[in-house]
């Protein structure tokens, strides 16, 4: 029996049987189309409410390195080329200071959803100890501002600022950069870290230009009407507000119970509810800290929670968190095989097992934490949870033991629509004052939609053109064809997304390590050979996949909103091996000295 009590006899068949009928309610012709891009009327949107954009005279100048974004990919690859002795480094981002995603959300709650100790990156480097486990919002935010000081990398930044070209000078050996601010500068590199997740969308739900009152997307929270802040002042402005929440995503997951102690009536729209886990956070303990920081911790922890994420060679589990013990159960459930039945399928079903038992201890938790037992069943997750990204929360299901929390389940059908006063669900209209879109960010769209932009490499092909049959990379990071361009990304790599900034990390040290040996050779121009290149999408296409998402799960930015995957979509994929071993395999070539698959020219 589980730790905590709960009983797990499972009628496998049933679920599947089930898991099947709730994703089928949920399917959708339109898929990623279902969502409202934010541009020309939805532009508002976008604004930043946290700073104002500050005048300055274009950029007209020549730099070495130009890095697109200015969350912790940017931050990263610029520590590491300060380390290397590259100064001349200009990153462009379009908020108001650096931070990425935790510069935009702000919303009430926000917090790594992984342990702090590896989420934050160069923690090491910067002497930082996190104040707790999981670290909310405003430290995060405050991190990326100290790496920024600590590496000087604000004196060459361009805030408010967005690319509208890229374009190879093959004469020059140079990219032409031109911005809406009016810059045309060049730059010999270029490094791409948009992320993942940085455009805001919107449902697409009739009527939703119609309503007259208050509405905002979360990464552009209104602390001006809610009142309070992001460091925790209540939100005393909607205390007689009927608010409307809009989305159940890892995202409102943080919200919810801040909205439900705030307002006066608080509905959450849900279409898919959300796994929702111990989360178990704590403050960190000096004493302890000081324990285990000796040089090279960082690293460690990053390593070992890495290693319990995958079913390779077991080793020590210092985080210690959701993700790993997710893993554990797994691990133990396949050793329990046979030798002699170790075979994939069986594995798998080990696997199907596990998960199996796993998720029926989150929905039973359900039951023993709301008080409402018809709201209590409509909270529970009917899929594998892999199939969206688990949640893990110590307040969200308490949240609808709040008098003024109503869950508003639409069984799969999202809102049918949005009046001038309010929203309609299941035929039923409901009277808001406040509309909060928790309803995530592009995923599925192409990327020179999301970047704003579409890179030009030689011969004026263009980065979509040369991706049209599917991605093509050398180790996720080098494209033949677009000299001298670096994308920091997790996709044809690691692809390691429990804990995305361990991606960013790698690459970071890698740029690091090419530019070096580039100024060694004094060479000007770095591209990946084409037949490196076509041997590594060779090896990528070999992936089986990933146990995340999948085509029998309900629909979600996993699994392309439950829409067949073409044969693109198989390329943007990782390390058939998994990513210890990619990152194992990309130390051993940093090392190696050769750079087998790149040349260099003068």
């Amino acid at each position: 029996m589980p730790a905590d009590g709960l009983a797990t006899r499972v009628d496998k068949e049933a679920l599947k049987r089930k898991y099947a009928e709730e994703r089928a309610k949920r399917l959708r012709p339109d898929g990623n189309a279902q969502y409202i891009e934010l541009k020309d009327q939805w532009a508002s949107y976008l604004e930043d409410p946290h700073l104002p954009v500050q005048p300055r005279d274009p950029k007209t100048d020549h730099v070495t390195f130009a890095f697109v974004g200015g969350g912790f990919a940017g931050l990263v690859t610029g520590a590491r080329l300060k380390e290397a002795g590259i100064t001349d480094y200009r990153i462009i981002e379009k908020g108001g200071d650096f931070g990425g995603t935790w510069y935009w959300n702000r919303y009430p709650g926000a917090q790594c959803d992984t342990a702090s100790m590896i989420y934050m990156p160069l923690l090491e480097e910067t002497g930082h100890m996190p104040t707790e486990k999981y670290a909310h919002g405003p430290e995060i935010l405050e991190h990326c501002r100290r790496i920024g000081r600590q590496y000087e990398l604000y004196d060459n930044t361009l805030f408010h600022t967005e690319v509208e070209s890229l374009v190879w000078d093959d004469a020059a050996s140079v990219w032409v950069i031109s911005t809406n601010r009016g810059d045309r500068f060049t730059a010999q590199y270029v490094g791409l870290g948009t992320g993942p997740l940085h455009v805001p969308k919107l449902p697409g739900i009739p009527g939703i230009d119609r309503f007259q009152g208050k509405s905002f997307h979360t990464s552009r929270w209104d602390w001006s009407y809610t009142g309070g802040d992001d460091q925790g002042a209540p939100m005393d402005g909607l205390k007689d507000k009927r608010v409307a929440i809009i989305g159940t995503g890892a995202t409102a997951v943080q919200i919810v119970p801040h909205l439900a102690k705030a307002a006066g009536t608080l509905y959450v729209c849900q279409r898919t509810p959300s796994s929702i886990d111990v989360r178990n956070n704590e403050p960190i303990d000096p004493d302890w800290f000081e324990g285990i920081a000796t040089p090279g911790w960082q690293k460690r922890w990053l390593e070992s929670f890495t290693a319990n994420q995958t079913m390779g060679e077991e080793v020590e589990d210092l985080v210690k968190d959701g993700w790993t013990e997710l893993s554990r159960r797994i691990r133990a459930k396949v050793s329990e095989l046979p030798r002699d039945q170790m075979t994939p399928e069986n594995m798998m079903a080990a696997y199907e097992d596990s998960d199996f038992e796993k998720m029926e201890e989150i929905r039973q938790r359900v039951d023993t934490i709301v008080a409402d037992q018809d709201t209590a069943q409509k909270l529970k997750a009917w899929y594998r949870q892999l199939c969206k990204r688990p949640c893990f929360h110590d307040a969200y299901l308490q949240a609808f033991n709040e008098p003024g929390t109503v869950l508003l389940d639409t069984d799969g059908q999202g809102v049918e629509e949005i009046t001038e006063t309010g929203i309609v669900v299941a035929g039923q209209h409901y009277e808001v004052d406040c509309i909060v879109y928790a309803s995530g960010f592009e995923v599925g769209t192409p990327f020179e939609r999301r970047n704003g932009f579409d890179p030009v490499g030689r011969n004026g092909v263009s980065l979509s053109e040369y991706w049209a049959d599917g991605m093509r990379t050398l180790h996720g990071l080098n494209v033949h064809g677009f000299p001298n361009a670096f994308l920091v990304q997790a996709s044809q790599a690691a692809n390691f997304i429990s804990n995305y900034p361990h991606n960013l990390t790698e690459a970071g040290t890698t740029i690091a390590t090419i530019l070096t040996e580039a100024e060694k050779q004094r060479a000007k121009v770095i591209e990946a050979d084409k037949a490196a290149e076509d041997a590594w999408v060779g090896i990528i296409a070999k992936n089986a996949g990933m146990m995340i998402g999948g085509p029998d799960c309900t629909p979600g930015y996993y699994n392309n909103e439950g829409q067949p995957m073409d044969e693109r979509a198989r390329l943007a994929a990782g390390y058939p091996s998994g990513p210890v071993a990619f990152f194992k395999y990309i130390d051993k070539w940093r090392t190696a000295g050769d750079f087998k698959g790149l040349n260099f020219t003068s």
